[in-house]
């Protein structure tokens, strides 16, 4: 575990698996994080077998996104094509 700080709130984390991934974890965690001081928001991206770790990678978002909002992670690969009815 590790602190985000004053006035950070996570959201709930979605598993994304690994491309070509054989173990339960192999993977990431994707979590918003709310600022709320600053009125902002960042996508942290965990590895979903060490998520006590700091994160791989950190993205600022241009808008804060609010608490609560839940989501899912589907693969491109499964999104009909644009063509379909």
């Amino acid at each position: 575990m590790w602190r985000l700080g004053p006035g950070q709130m996570p959201g709930e984390a979605v598993f994304v698996p690994a491309a070509g991934g054989a173990a339960e974890d192999d993977g990431y965690l994707l979590t918003l994080v709310s600022d709320l001081a600053d009125d902002a928001s960042r996508l942290l991206v965990l590895d979903a077998a060490d998520p006590g770790a700091r994160p791989l990678a950190t993205v600022e978002l241009p808008h804060r996104v609010p608490g609560g909002i839940h989501g899912s992670w589907i693969d491109d690969g499964d999104l009909p094509s644009r063509g379909a009815a």
